[in-house]
């Protein structure tokens, strides 16, 4: 290979020969200097630096791995135990849900209502359209059987609370059921209507019914009710009255003591004076009457008839 100098001053040239080897030693040059700085660099970098993964790491990267798995072991057996809990749970509540069953067909049973429409046994009619989203997530057995459940417990809960109000309606209208006499020992002396007057031996209207018997004997309530008057009254003596609603009333008197104040809430057959003479009267006894919107009517019907 020849170089050629010119010179523009003197106008002359000059010519050099170059070996023909020495442009492969100049690419040889050219490539090998990036491959040493690179392999020089790296020489550098992992003596100086220090390098990125080391046993020390290895080690701690095992040991997270060590714990992540207990942890996995911890949540597998406290999620073991919760569903235990949970199955015992569930059959206890079915235990239960089995013996409110039973309860409230007795119930129905003792009530005298109709069976149908308190099966206890059937499931609960419901019903509606397809939702929408026909492919919602189904949830696990386990779960389908608490919400199952959980339906049961509550229609068993609806229906025992109408069945309630049905049963606590009954017993009030039993209890508030005016029939029997308001003694426990003695006779009828005196029936409803026209008779002598003891006292001036003229007709007039007995607006009651009395009941003789023994001094200071028991006085009873015929009905449930509350008591409207207690205390002394012209002609009654000790006089206590009862409003058993719907328009019904009873009193009870000529009573040696009255064991009753207004306000108090009576059951039937509970005692509320003592058989005594005190008024117009001849002797101990109960002057009984039954009124009917604030009128007197024959007590005879409901002494007689026979109590629910």
């Amino acid at each position: 290979m020849n170089i050629i100098l010119l010179n523009s001053k003197r106008g002359h040239s000059r010519t050099f020969s170059l070996p023909r080897f020495l442009p492969l030693i100049a690419l040889g040059v050219l490539v090998a200097l990036p491959v040493l700085v690179g392999v020089g660099a790296y020489w550098v970098s992992y003596r100086v630096a220090p390098p990125s993964y080391t046993d020390a790491v290895a080690e701690r990267f095992q040991a997270n791995l060590r714990a992540q798995a207990d942890e996995v072991v911890e949540l597998k057996r406290l999620s073991e135990e919760q569903i235990r809990a949970l199955t015992l749970k569930l059959a206890d509540a079915q235990a239960r849900l089995t013996r409110l069953d039973a309860l409230g067909e007795r119930l129905v049973d003792v009530a005298g209502i109709d069976s149908d429409e308190f099966d206890f046994g059937a499931e609960l009619a419901v019903g509606g359209p397809e939702p929408a989203e026909s492919s919602a997530f189904t949830p696990p057995s386990f779960m389908a059987e608490l919400d199952a459940l959980t339906n049961t417990l509550e229609r068993r809960e609806q229906q025992l609370n109408i069945l309630e109000d049905l049963l606590a309606d009954r017993h009030l209208e039993n209890e508030t059921f005016l029939a029997g006499r308001p003694i426990v020992q003695g006779w009828m002396s005196s029936r409803f209507g026209r008779r002598t007057d003891p006292f001036s031996g003229k007709l007039a209207w007995h607006e009651g019914v009395d009941f003789a018997g023994k001094d200071g004997s028991d006085i009873v309530a015929t009905a449930a009710g509350v008591v409207t008057y207690a205390g002394k009254r012209s002609g009654y003596g000790r006089l206590v009255e009862i409003n058993h609603g719907n328009g019904i009333s009873t009193r009870y008197g000529h009573a040696k003591d009255v064991l009753v104040k207004v306000g108090d809430i009576v059951r039937t057959g509970d005692v509320v004076a003592r058989m005594g003479s005190s008024g117009r009267s001849t002797g101990p006894h109960v002057h009984y009457e039954v009124l009917k919107n604030g009128r007197q009517v024959n007590p005879h019907p409901y002494i007689y008839r026979a109590r629910r």
